[in-house]
């Protein structure tokens, strides 16, 4: 499953769907200004849980951010104890 990323200017995600095309986990943003993300959502299937998938999408989302030179605003709990747990956010975190 190769990861896929949607962005309208407005919002973006990444996320990896099934071989049906099914989504199967999934990241989102929101664009909070020029230079910051509000990463408001993740999810992860049952069937891919406790395989690090949600925490492979946030390696993605933290890598597009660097890359873009972004900060990332953590709305989503998942994110938020991420940054407080992994010192290697430290660069994102807003």
């Amino acid at each position: 499953m190769a990861m896929q990323h949607s962005d309208n200017g407005k919002t973006g995600e990444f996320f990896k769907a099934d071989a049906s095309g099914r989504r199967v986990a999934e990241i989102s943003y929101i664009w909070n200004g020029g230079e910051q993300i509000e990463a408001n959502h993740t999810w992860v299937d049952d069937s891919l849980r406790g395989q690090g998938a949600a925490r492979e999408l946030l390696d993605v989302l933290a890598g597009f951010a660097r890359e873009k030179q972004l900060k990332i605003v953590p709305a989503c709990t998942y994110v938020e104890v991420m940054f407080k747990r992994d010192e290697s956010f430290a660069d994102v975190a807003a």
